[in-house]
């Protein structure tokens, strides 16, 4: 599948384990033994599932994931943990895990998870471009160029600007953005909607003049 598979595992022998075996698979993966710099990677790098421990150094890790899902990084997540009670597992279902495996586990399980994962949330979208005023999003790179310049986006706002684009000139509510985006309309908040609209809009018109995204007030927002 050639997927970006980023993995937190405080112990070391582990960690490179499932490293090596996700490899052997076609997966890209990045380790780390805490959390300290997955949130920026996650921001910054086009990933697509997330192998979580709970028991970590510094952060419990589904309430790290909880505070994932709050800043609106909507990258699944596979917890992977010693915590096994029925209570520990509906607790990282409710804190935004996508699937739950309890420790010691089979390898070969934990890949068959991840495909399954990938294959529910990997978007298929078409090759080629889309493109509105002087906005051009290559869904076969995932990049975007505005005025002929690259800029930087994070693949949940290439996914918001890819909606919008499709529904261009129509207002989308704030529900249908997260049922669309976010993929759940009942976890996240309209705060989420907001921050990760005015993100994009600080990337796209910087300077504020050529106003893409407008607010509707009261219902949502558009493209125009």
């Amino acid at each position: 599948m050639g997927a970006n598979i980023v993995i937190v595992e405080d112990e070391e022998d582990l960690l490179e384990l499932i490293e090596y075996s996700l490899s052997k698979e076609g997966f890209e993966t990045i380790g780390f033994l805490n959390t300290k710099t997955v949130s920026q990677i996650l921001e910054e790098e086009d990933i697509d599932l997330l192998i979580m421990d709970r028991n970590l150094p510094g952060v419990e890790g589904s309430e790290f994931v909880a505070k994932l899902r709050e800043e609106g990084i909507v990258t699944p997540v596979i917890y992977l943990s010693a915590k096994n009670r029925d209570s520990d597992i509906e607790e990282g279902f409710m804190r935004g895990g996508d699937d739950y495996i309890t420790k010691p586990f089979n390898m070969k399980e934990l890949i068959l998870r991840i495909k399954a994962i990938l294959r529910r949330t990997t978007k298929k979208h078409n090759e080629g471009k889309l493109s509105h005023r002087d906005l051009i999003l290559d869904k076969s790179t995932r990049t975007l160029t505005v005025d002929g310049k690259n800029v930087d986006i994070t693949k949940l706002e290439f996914d918001l600007l890819y909606e919008f684009i499709m529904n261009k000139n129509s207002v989308l509510e704030r529900d249908y953005l997260l049922e669309n985006v976010w993929n759940d309309s009942e976890m996240y908040q309209y705060r989420t909607v907001n921050v990760a609209i005015n993100r994009l809009k600080e990337k796209i018109d910087p300077d504020k003049t050529k106003d893409y995204i407008q607010t509707v007030r009261g219902v949502g927002y558009k493209l125009c």
